[in-house]
């Protein structure tokens, strides 16, 4: 599916199931959805209140949507296709967009008791939704704007993006917060690349998704106003061995 049949789907989806849409996803209101969903999925929150708007004359509910005119067949044919399906064929569908390797994890759920909560998926949104918005963003910002964007999310190397052209580079952690005020972790890697990066490793914070998002930047976190404190935690593995 392309951005637009899932920008779509998600907007079926709210409008459909409405307050157990919201809950379900883990969100608060339609706002926060709107601008979580909408940045996760690479298009703005107005356009997935739009497509939930496109739908709700067709569903019970307290909105008006665009009553005043007939759905958009475009629209019509996503409804024809997709409103049969129960809720939780739907909801894992909408997940699917916005969780890598949904499927997996689901699988992994149900085999290792692994916890994959509503808080927990909805903290894979935000991380989703922060990354897609410094993606949209970061060209807009003087510093970064001559800079050409690698993206590094899959490479396990202790920030997200590298933006460089030349000898000129910056390593780019992004962190998410539903908030305007929270709290932000940086794992062992993460730690140990802004030490030795210095004010070439940046935090990237987009906060407020709420309400309306918006982002600071912070060069050298270590050596910030930000303080950080070592958490210690210890780790019980168990192994198995055979002898061939």
């Amino acid at each position: 599916m392309n951005r637009l049949d899932k920008s779509i789907i998600t907007g079926l989806f709210l409008s459909q199931h409405d307050q157990n849409a919201l809950i379900d996803l883990g969100f608060k209101t339609f706002q926060e959805s709107f601008n979580v969903l909408g940045y996760s999925l690479g298009t703005k929150p107005a356009s997935i209140k739009n497509y939930r708007d496109e739908f709700d004359s067709l569903f019970p509910n307290n909105r008006k949507g665009w009553h005043k005119r007939p759905i958009r067949s475009y629209c019509k044919v996503y409804f024809d296709q997709y409103s049969n399906l129960n809720f939780e064929e739907f909801s894992s569908l909408v997940k699917s967009f916005l969780i890598e390797n949904y499927e997996i994890e689901k699988f992994l759920k149900k085999i290792e008791r692994k916890d994959f909560s509503e808080t927990v998926a909805k903290r894979l949104f935000t991380g989703k939704a922060a990354e897609e918005y410094f993606k949209s963003e970061y060209k807009k910002i003087q510093i970064f704007s001559p800079l050409e964007l690698t993206d590094t999310t899959n490479m396990g190397c202790g920030f997200d993006f590298k933006l460089s052209l030349e000898t000129n580079f910056y390593c780019i952690e992004v962190k998410g917060l539903n908030e305007l005020k929270g709290s932000i972790l940086l794992t062992e890697k993460e730690f140990y690349m802004a030490q030795n990066m210095k004010e070439n490793y940046c935090l990237f914070i987009v906060k407020n998704f709420k309400e309306k998002p918006q982002h600071d930047i912070v060069f050298d976190p270590l050596n910030s106003r930000l303080a950080f404190k070592e958490i210690k935690s210890e780790i019980i593995q168990t192994n198995f061995r055979a002898t061939i």
